[in-house]
């Protein structure tokens, strides 16, 4: 080992770039939390209320990129000043008001507690309120209360919270009983015991170690232990996952349809039974473009209601153009000026460049609006960005995260960017109809004769589409479609 010094030139993004490209990559949502968070650091910048908008907030202009000197700053500044020393004398005015409400308060508070002031029906309301508050139930609470509730001696609590710990949203245990034992020092017997009465808590299948264990527990709750459903999950899981009905009905001597029938009441109870408790987190989009039809043609907006508005504060800008202020305030103010003009220009450059490429989208996939999904032609994001003119990496900043709002429905921009093929007519075709196309006809196909992927294949070439067997094979799989011997309905 040594230490060595070598100089090299190596190309690094500066804070600011890396912060436009913050701003450009940012969901909606994200974007207004930056904007909030930028409004609450840099007292320069100001929301613009409801109403007529200020020029520097609503459009970007020349002006956005800081000053150089005072004197600049000064003359940017002294349009919408007040004659020499007004201002001056109103900030000082507000800074002695502010001094006596803060002197107020100061006397409001030595005179006693605040609590002391408060009538028993203001602190009644206090509880109520405080009580009222609720917070989204996990499954482990769940699993907690009631092991406080169950007959638990201290060290087998202990064992149950440690186990209810590992246990996921979707209700199965992630660790192995015997290793944890052993790092803990302990018999794993006693585990096995606190991990039977875990569970045997609601819900039912919930502390199972895979799948098997899952439907066994869950059956056992409902009281059908002695059922044919019992038997084929704990004798033949393996061959119940792979549809393989007829070797069930051969091991078991029992007609291949009562095989099936009880598959299907197998499938009716929960591979996840901790999701009847876990809370619903579930992801809101706010669409970033809207895009309709008006006179045959698609209009395509911006969805700027989501973003607040914001500006230089007027009276900051006052302030520096003021011959009194010294040289720190000046300083101090033009560096937030700066950075809050900074951030109008990176707003307004994102807006525009996520405006221009969904354009883009909306003209080369205009059957796609008229018609759906089966209509979609392959599309890259080089080709965006040659017309835009930005870098093809620019363009992938822009649109992930980013979802439009169609005539065919809400959709993510990455979406529409896909590979395809060329049919015999010389027609392009997205890899994402080719894969509707396969759903179609496996949705289609009789359910006691399945289409091999082979025959999926030569339906494909009858509609002038050729694609090689294991494409169909792979897009099945993406598509979570079984093989076709796993479809078949005996």
């Amino acid at each position: 080992m040594r230490l060595d010094a070598r100089m090299l030139q190596k190309q690094i993004l500066s804070p600011q770039m890396q912060h436009s490209l913050a701003i450009l990559q940012a969901p909606l949502l994200e974007l207004k939390a930056l904007v909030d968070k930028e409004l609450q650091q840099n007292p320069c910048v100001e929301e613009v209320p409801d109403g007529p908008r200020n020029e520097e907030s609503s459009a970007p202009a020349n002006e956005s990129s800081a000053p150089t000197d005072d004197a600049s700053e000064a003359a940017a500044a002294r349009a919408d000043v007040e004659p020499d020393g007004k201002v001056i004398d109103k900030l000082q005015q507000e800074f002695e008001r502010l001094a006596q409400l803060d002197d107020s308060w100061r006397e409001h508070f030595a005179g006693g507690n605040i609590a002391t002031r408060s009538n028993p029906e203001d602190e009644e309301r206090r509880d109520f309120m405080i009580s009222s508050l609720t917070a989204d139930l996990t499954l482990q609470d769940h699993l907690l209360e009631q092991s406080h509730l169950s007959e638990l001696n201290n060290g087998q609590r202990e064992i149950a919270e440690l186990l209810i710990g590992n246990i996921d949203d979707n209700g199965f245990l992630q660790i192995d009983l015997a290793e944890l034992a052993q790092q803990n020092g302990k018999d794993a017997n006693q585990y096995e015991e606190v991990l039977k009465i875990i569970q045997s808590f609601t819900p039912a299948g919930v502390g199972a170690r895979n799948l098997r264990e899952c439907l066994l527990l869950q059956m056992a709750a409902a009281g059908i232990e002695e059922s044919l459903e019992y038997q084929i999950v704990n004798d033949h899981m393996d061959a119940l996952g792979r549809h393989r009905y007829p070797d069930i009905s051969k091991a078991l001597d029992i007609d291949v349809v009562d095989i099936q029938k009880a598959a299907e009441r197998i499938a009716r109870f929960s591979p996840r039974p901790g999701l009847a408790i876990s809370s619903d987190h579930r992801e809101y989009v706010i669409p970033e473009i809207f895009v309709e039809k008006r006179d045959d043609q698609f209009e395509v907006t911006n969805n700027n209601d989501q973003i607040p508005k914001v500006r230089i504060s007027n009276s900051y800008k006052d302030l520096l153009s003021q011959a009194g202020s010294s040289k720190e305030v000046r300083d101090y103010l033009r560096t937030k000026i700066r950075d809050g003009k900074f951030l109008i220009k990176s707003i307004h450059q994102r807006q525009e460049t996520l405006l221009n490429i969904a354009r883009q989208i909306v003209k080369r996939q205009h059957e796609f609006m008229e018609h759906g999904v089966s209509h979609l032609k392959p599309m890259t994001m080089s080709q965006v960005a040659d017309v835009v003119k930005i870098h093809e990496t620019t363009v992938s900043r822009a649109v992930a995260g980013k979802y439009m709002q169609t005539p065919q429905g809400l959709f993510e921009m990455r979406y529409f960017f896909t590979s395809g093929y060329k049919s015999e007519d010389g027609t392009d075709m997205a890899n994402t109809t080719v894969k509707d196309m396969i759903a179609e006809i496996v949705k289609a196909e009789p359910k006691h004769e399945p289409i091999s992927d082979e025959n999926i294949v030569k339906l494909l070439i009858e509609k002038k589409v050729k694609i090689a067997r294991r494409t169909v094979a792979k897009y099945r799989g993406e598509l979570n479609i079984l093989p076709s011997h796993m479809r078949k309905v005996y």
